[in-house]
């Protein structure tokens, strides 16, 4: 079968190769066409556009490029009409993918050549329980399956809102748990070869991604770990970073760094500061106690908008599949110093927070399940469409 695929950032060009892989092993003969990036490509098929061509966020950057992001538009609707396939599988990017779902409704409807269309696949699905609730109209009038990657999700659409999604697991758990069955460094090598102290206990700082969320969040975690001079901190450096960035904060310092392997650094913490986003998931999933440190401008202005605007009770992964407060999240007004250094001592052992943390972290991982999320997706995928035929 011949499957076009639509990413608009890095996370989902990897998603979407896994998901690719696991693809032309349900059907051998899978060809694929994409807007989409290099893991994308590596995989196999004809890349139509580079995913960095419409990656455009925020109100100015897309104001300032949308005769472009227009022009990309047409011609992908006209591209896939020319290519014909038997599905479009949209990944993430809910801007862009959603109007190329409601152009595939209509077409189907009102078809322009003698090709008479093809089906939607979402495959992780726009966060509409946190923002823009409203599209739920559009997802159910022009998306005819829809795969999910977080287990909350299932209530959020079928219950709330009737509409029947797969969930197909986490690819967060399942890069975890893949590397944790392969990882066998000691702790012993672990710190010999980033030259940690080889008694003191690890904190791991997970600042953020972008250097405004670096900028924002480092100063307050490196004066917090201060607090506490038996153990060593140990910043895990994002890709795409500078060191000379990262100088710039922790120069005159005793915080050692790691880059490209945040995952061996948590395998070796004891406890961490992290920023909100995938990391507080990943950090979970290693049984890690943490606490979630996300500094954000006009304080009170942001709590306002996160309870009324912003209709989600968490910022953290953790909290979401859990249902409940499960890390604590120092946001808003609640972000300081004093804060993050109470809280740390909570997860720090002999704590019966820390206890607890770990207890609650199971359930997660129950909720996660195992489910091997790129070969589940592709398996219903294939079923769905076999069955159609």
């Amino acid at each position: 079968m011949k499957y076009y695929l639509i990413v608009g950032e890095a996370s989902g060009d990897l998603h979407a190769s896994h998901l690719m892989e696991a693809l032309k092993s349900q059907d051998p003969e899978a060809q694929f066409r994409f807007f989409g990036g290099d893991n994308m490509a590596a995989v196999g098929g004809e890349r139509v556009r580079h995913y960095k061509e419409l990656a455009y966020m925020g109100f100015i950057p897309v104001l300032l490029h949308l005769p472009t992001i227009m022009r990309n538009m047409k011609m992908c609707k006209q591209d896939i009409v020319r290519w014909q396939p038997d599905v479009v599988i949209l990944v993430d990017y809910a801007g862009f993918n959603l109007s190329i779902a409601k152009f595939l409704s209509t077409y189907r409807k009102h078809p322009s050549t003698e090709w008479k269309g093809c089906p939607a696949f979402y495959f992780i699905a726009p966060k509409l329980w946190a923002w823009k609730e409203w599209r739920i109209k559009d997802i159910k009038r022009d998306v005819q399956e829809l795969f999910s990657i977080l287990p909350f999700e299932v209530d959020f659409f079928e219950k709330k809102h009737g509409y029947p999604i797969h969930y197909v697991g986490n690819p967060t758990a399942d890069e975890v748990r893949l590397f944790c069955s392969e990882y066998k460094e000691t702790d012993k090598e672990f710190r010999l070869r980033y030259h940690l102290d080889t008694e003191k206990p690890i904190i791991a700082l997970l600042a953020g991604s972008r250097k405004q969320e670096i900028k924002d969040n480092l100063p307050a975690m490196m004066e917090a770990v201060r607090e506490f001079p038996d153990y060593q901190p140990v910043l895990a450096c994002a890709p795409g970073i500078d060191d000379s960035y990262y100088e710039a904060f922790i120069s005159g310092s005793d915080i050692k760094t790691t880059r490209n392997d945040t995952y061996a650094l948590l395998s070796h913490s004891t406890a961490a500061l992290v920023t909100s986003g995938t990391a507080t998931l990943e950090t979970a999933i290693f049984d890690v106690p943490q606490v979630v440190c996300y500094k954000t401008p006009v304080p009170h202005l942001t709590r306002w908008a996160f309870n009324h605007i912003i209709k989600c009770r968490f910022i953290s992964l953790v909290n979401l599949i859990a249902d409940k407060e499960v890390v604590q999240e120092l946001m808003a007004e609640r972000f300081s110093v004093r804060n993050i250094v109470d809280e740390l001592r909570n997860v720090l052992p002999g704590s019966a927070k820390r206890e607890e943390m770990l207890r609650n972290y199971d359930e997660i991982d129950r909720r996660l399940g195992d489910l091997p999320t790129p070969e589940n997706t592709a398996r219903e995928i294939v079923s769905i469409l076999k069955n159609k035929e």
